[in-house]
């Protein structure tokens, strides 16, 4: 589909290059350690700059995707396209339809007859980009700091608080995924680590493992956290479940293909 500017909106160029620099500004701030070297001469003030950038850059991000004539379609990558290169080294449109199109149909019913239309001229590696664009699409800011974080392969450790029953077992959990792993990326909301840590292991790009005993320090510090401290002081009787999380064999393969810091 072709994204022509009309009426002053943004084509689907504008949109993939703002996008670019924002994630090659969020490689930098993770490269670069920001988080761990404000005792730095100067340094507040600079991280203070950094986020502000960082902050407008994803706001025109969205401006722009809101103002793209099909958003959708905007944010894939050319693997959304159904043209394939004809014989003059033009894109043709695909000729088979496993969804025959109709004059009026619902938009869910239209969405899903698209879906399976791709599905015919999409090979491997198309259909890899598609993939990995939806994904892309539905993370935050912050679980892109967090999936940076974890890119390299190292664990940290993660802590779920339950209540502890009469026999000493887990019942009810009042906190799932609490992890170290939010400051370490230098995250904006650091008491939504919980949530993120959770839609990145339901998105398959991050996963549970056991616990790390090379690890005792972090899991101490990690007890200290506020919004591990409030979840045990809402129970009467407490058991903490020791895990640590990981990069998936899919967030891996989904970073390498996203990573802003290689061409």
């Amino acid at each position: 589909m072709d994204y022509q500017r009309a009426n002053g909106r943004a084509t689907a160029d504008d949109v993939a290059n703002l996008a670019r620099r924002a994630g090659q500004l969020a490689g930098w701030a993770t490269r670069t350690g920001l988080g761990l070297t404000k005792k730095l001469p100067g340094i507040d003030t600079a991280e203070r700059g950094l986020r502000q950038v960082e902050r407008g850059l994803l706001s025109e991000l969205r401006r722009r995707l809101d103002e793209v004539d099909d958003p959708y379609h905007a944010a894939l990558t050319a693997a959304s396209s159904m043209n394939r290169p004809g014989p003059n080294g033009r894109d043709v449109p695909a000729a088979v339809m496993l969804v025959p199109a109709r004059d009026r149909v619902e938009p869910l019913r239209a969405a899903m007859a698209e879906l399976l239309n791709h599905s015919i001229g999409f090979g491997r590696d198309r259909a890899r980009e598609y993939l990995y664009a939806i994904i892309l699409r539905q993370l935050t800011p912050d679980e892109a700091r967090i999936l940076a974080a974890l890119s390299d392969g190292s664990p940290f450790p993660a802590i779920d608080v339950a209540e502890r029953t009469a026999v000493g077992g887990a019942g009810r959990i009042v906190l799932r995924n609490a992890s170290t792993v939010g400051k370490a990326a230098g995250v904006s909301l650091p008491d939504q680590v919980p949530g993120y840590v959770t839609r990145l292991i339901g998105l398959g790009l991050v996963e549970l493992d056991e616990e790390v005993p090379a690890l005792e320090t972090q899991y101490e510090i990690l007890l200290t956290d506020e919004t591990v401290r409030a979840a045990e002081d809402s129970l009467k009787r407490t058991k903490v479940i020791r895990r640590t999380i990981h990069v998936s064999r899919l967030g891996a393969q989904f970073w390498r293909a996203c990573d802003p810091s290689l061409d």
